[in-house]
């Protein structure tokens, strides 16, 4: 086995496209998502406020919306038509629209009449303005009748307000460096794995090297010695990363890093001999990596992360069932952002040693298929 990994090793050596591909293009992913989200979460997204109430409830809402800081509000206007405009040409994503006689209608214990929209083609985007716009508004209305309105009218009467408080758990700062930058990594990284296990098996048949990589009497040790240094640099760069994640930027693993550093071993490993398979199997690259895109591409959307499964149809359900990249995320949530109870996460866990074995198995046994046509 350590001599077919010494062999690969000196292949890549060689071959500088596929040195580029194995080693230098996960660092690259890395620092395009790294800088792609290193500000954390959006902030000082542009708005319109629409006052035509020209009220002091009217700036007190207005001064709420000033100070947050996931707003910015590009203008003030009293026409509901420029508001429109500047959000159908994504120069703002929403506005909120004070109508004339709001103040009057409010403290007459009658609906303000006051109304939000956001733009919601950007799903994170609209989520995020619609959230900081319904909240500023309500404490700028809060605002006024606690400190303006009620003050003077009922000078002597101290009318406690009731008040709820809203915790965000696990990700308090509602940053998308925390959310999606753990699952985005490890889903291209995979990718860029099968890719190039696929290659590097492939061109032993292209170039009919099979028995100078396969000793037929070793099969197991020749499959492992020709993938695992393939595995083994993308956990060393996928180790780095979250080295930079957990130590540099501050998000600290709340559960056990060897659960983790183990089940990213298995996920690697799983994809690694599921690309084995598929192209031990077809003996064609281009299908191969067809099928690579179609099953490994689809990992985040179909594992839960981004699009919820919840009355999901029964495809969608099955397809999150049978990729490695669902266990895995489910597993890395818990350990890295939760801090869940080990048995918690062996679940996942197990799942993922069944994907590792069933694959690995399957090339095995194709392997041994392939040498015997070659040489009866």
């Amino acid at each position: 086995m350590f001599a077919v990994m010494l062999r690969e090793l000196r292949y890549l050596k060689r071959h500088k496209v596929d040195l580029f591909m194995a080693v230098i293009a996960p660092l690259l992913v890395i620092l395009l998502f790294g800088s792609m989200f290193s500000s954390g979460k959006a902030e000082h997204l542009p708005i319109v406020v629409i006052d035509q109430d020209q009220s002091e409830m009217s700036r007190k809402v207005i001064h709420a919306l000033s100070i947050n800081h996931t707003l910015k509000i590009k203008t003030i206007t009293s026409s509901q038509d420029e508001a429109e405009k500047l959000i159908n040409t994504t120069d703002a994503w929403g506005f909120v629209m004070i109508p004339e006689g709001a103040e009057q209608r409010l403290v007459q214990a009658q609906d303000a009449q006051i109304s939000i929209a956001y733009n919601q083609s950007f799903f994170s985007i609209g989520n995020t303005i619609s959230s900081a716009m319904l909240i500023s508004t309500l404490n700028g209305m809060a605002e006024y009748l606690g400190q303006s309105y009620l003050a003077n009218t009922l000078p002597y009467l101290d009318v406690p307000t009731p008040h709820i408080k809203i915790s965000t758990l696990y990700n308090p700062s509602m940053s998308y460096e925390l959310f999606l930058e753990p699952f985005m990594v490890p889903a291209v990284l995979h990718l860029l794995l099968c890719c190039c296990v696929a290659f590097a098996i492939g061109q032993e048949f292209k170039r009919k090297t099979v028995y100078e990589w396969v000793n037929s009497k070793q099969v197991i040790s020749s499959l492992l010695g020709k993938i695992l240094p393939y595995v083994f640099i993308f956990c060393a760069w996928t180790a780095c990363w979250m080295f930079w994640l957990a130590h540099v930027r501050g998000y600290f693993i709340a559960g056990s890093l060897t659960l983790i550093l183990a089940a990213q071993f298995l996920f690697y490993f799983s994809y690694a001999v599921i690309s084995s398979t598929v192209v031990l199997a077809t003996k064609n690259l281009p299908k191969t990596f067809g099928f690579i895109a179609l099953y490994g591409g689809s990992s985040p959307s179909f594992s839960g992360i981004t699009l919820p499964l919840n009355n999901a149809p029964a495809f969608t359900q099955f397809w999150s069932m049978i990729i490695p990249y669902t266990p895995y995320a489910k597993l890395q949530t818990e350990q890295w952002i939760i801090g869940s109870d080990l048995y918690v996460s062996l679940i996942p866990f197990s799942i993922l040693v069944i994907f590792a074995i069933l694959f690995f198995a399957l090339s095995i046994r194709l392997l041994k298929k392939n040498i015997q046509e070659i040489h009866p």
